[in-house]
């Protein structure tokens, strides 16, 4: 196993405690606790992980509780994130989202990048012919072990683990990814508190979302009480996000609501996919100045020196 990666990681039952490999190369052996490496991925998930529940206002609402780790890692089983998307429309808007994330990135020097939620992995097949390390992070070991196996590199790492015990040495990250993953995160204080804490000050932390979603519920048939479609348990706004991060202490923000629902609508991809980024971002400003209808909103935290 890549002994860089060893030197940023942190036993996750205690962040301050470093871990050690064993001289098989099988596992790692954290304070009271040994990780298993399967597939080159190491999965940092304490034992008790899979019993931990979290409680969204929706679930204070409905009076539920949410095991959100069990839940991830069955939703990494059932479904195929690196799946290609067939729909013209949604294939364009990912393509978009990610141009626009990239080009924060450049604002930045970069040379380490932590995916967390990293899904597909669109970030590693992005830098994975490049001198960036990335380190792609998901809770779902099957996505972890898929991204090390389709994009194989000497600078790409994969770990599974739990945002909440976000296994790395602070002040580790030249930036951090985490892509459509706020508005699952019962916890969003202490999902944003682990990424903060992982950035080198002067780093940045980039962030997406659906933009003012209406959630959609329906009726679970195991408890029989309305659940969020997508699992999705919350709506930002410039605003409400705003609020949240202005609980966050050594940081300053910046916000963006861009691809504009009503080009989707009109299948405007059509033409708008041949147009490089900087065009096509100034038709969609353009298309939101005339009907605000934003489906994404891009957040850019840069950590402050404390």
């Amino acid at each position: 196993m890549n002994q860089s990666l060893i030197n940023l990681l942190m036993d996750p039952e205690d962040l301050q405690s470093s871990l050690t490999l064993s001289e098989d190369g099988q596992y790692l052996q954290g304070k009271t606790h040994c990780y298993v490496i399967e597939e080159g991925v190491p999965i940092l998930l304490v034992p008790e992980a899979k019993a931990m529940t979290e409680q969204s206002d929706h679930h204070q609402a409905a009076q539920t509780e949410f095991n959100y780790v069990d839940h991830y890692i069955k939703d990494g089983e059932l479904f195929d994130y690196f799946e290609p998307y067939t729909d013209g429309a949604t294939l364009h808007e990912q393509r978009r989202l990610h141009e626009a994330i990239l080009v924060e990135l450049s604002e930045v020097a970069s040379a380490k990048i932590l995916d967390v939620g990293c899904g597909s992995a669109w970030v590693a097949r992005h830098f994975v012919q490049s001198d960036t390390r990335v380190v792609s992070f998901d809770i779902s070991d099957k996505n972890t072990k898929q991204a090390l196996s389709l994009y194989p590199g000497d600078l790409h790492h994969a770990v599974t683990g739990d945002v909440y015990r976000l296994p790395f040495r602070e002040n580790s990250f030249d930036a951090i990814i985490s892509a459509e993953v706020i508005e699952h995160v019962p916890n969003i204080q202490a999902y944003l508190g682990n990424l903060i804490r992982v950035v080198k000050p002067g780093g940045q932390v980039i962030l997406s979302t659906p933009y003012n979603e209406k959630i959609i519920y329906s009726l679970c048939i195991h408890c029989n009480r309305p659940t969020p479609q997508h699992a999705h348990l919350h709506v930002f706004t410039e605003v409400s996000m705003g609020g949240i991060l202005d609980r966050q202490a050594n940081i300053q923000y910046r916000m963006r609501a861009f691809s504009n629902k009503a080009l989707l609508k009109l299948q405007a991809h059509l033409l708008l996919k041949y147009l490089p980024f900087s065009a096509w971002r100034t038709v969609d400003r353009i298309a939101n100045q005339l009907i605000r209808k934003p489906s994404r909103l891009l957040v850019v935290i840069e950590k402050q020196a404390a």
